[in-house]
């Protein structure tokens, strides 16, 4: 009876030590890290026999918030975490750790058959709170402008909020401004509207749109490495404290040369040039 009770403990012991390893990963946040962080994982699954990872993409904000609840072990992000974000982390336990996994541009989109080819910031200010509403004025036709911004909690349009309005929230979009709810949904409203503007990260901009430079400078690898370009930025992913085992393993090949490809593949920037 004695050997019985042990064995039994010992293989529910390696039972629950199975299960920890087998205990799914969650990567949720910014759709803009979305495209390399899935390609990353997928590969890094391959690679590493029984770890499981979900991912999904439902903004930098509500990445945040499913790190703060322990819903999600890494919270993907197009933009640094806010005081009010960290107080929310921290008044649960949660203590969260960036790491900048690649380098973006945010890129002005029009239609293909926008003939404006560059804008200012101070022109993309104007045209966003609603001073500018007409394409003569910014040297393309004679038409109505419709702006398209993203959702407040989106990454990118805090950032395009920072870089392009003002930090203090005192130059606001226009009240008229239709709202894409993600990268794809901006896209599909930018390409199909003749007078529309938005604004991507470049590794969704694709040839359904037309990328617009800005204040001359257009939107490359090399650009956003030496942050000339005016809307250059990092993209991160943030953890509860120092990561440990699996998950550490991960950021560490998220940062390696194989994880940068991946990044640059997807169209982004890896974080430093890499040798063919």
């Amino acid at each position: 009876m004695r050997k019985f009770v042990t064995v039994f403990v010992v293989l529910a012991v390696l039972s629950m030590a199975t299960m920890a390893m087998a205990a799914q990963l969650v990567m949720d946040g910014s759709t803009t890290v979305l495209p390399f962080g899935q390609a990353a994982v997928e590969q890094f699954m391959k690679e590493n026999a029984g770890v499981k990872f979900s991912v999904s993409g439902t903004g930098t904000g509500n990445g945040f918030k499913s790190l703060a609840d322990g819903s999600a072990q890494i919270a993907n992000a197009s933009r640094f975490i806010k005081d009010s974000e960290i107080k929310s982390c921290s008044d649960k336990g949660v203590y969260p750790v960036p790491f900048a996994v690649a380098l973006d541009c945010i890129v002005p989109i029009v239609h293909k058959e926008n003939p404006v080819k560059g804008l200012t910031r101070a022109q993309l200010k104007d045209i966003y709170s609603g001073k500018v509403t007409n394409w003569k004025e910014v040297g393309g036709a004679d038409a109505p402008i419709v702006v398209i911004g993203r959702d407040t909690s989106s990454g990118t349009y805090g950032t395009w909020q920072e870089m392009i309005m003002d930090k203090g929230g005192k130059s606001r979009v226009t009240p008229k401004a239709q709202v894409a709810s993600s990268s794809g949904a901006m896209l599909s409203s930018v390409g199909k509207n003749k007078n529309a503007i938005g604004y991507e990260g470049m590794g969704y901009v694709n040839n359904t749109v037309t990328g617009v430079k800005v204040d001359g400078i257009d939107a490359t690898a090399a650009t956003a490495r030496s942050g000339r370009y005016p809307l250059s930025r990092y993209l991160y992913m943030f953890t509860n404290g120092w990561p440990e085992g699996e998950l550490l393993d991960f950021i560490m090949y998220m940062q390696s040369d194989d994880g940068q490809r991946i990044v640059n593949a997807a169209g982004f920037v890896s974080l430093r040039e890499l040798k063919k």
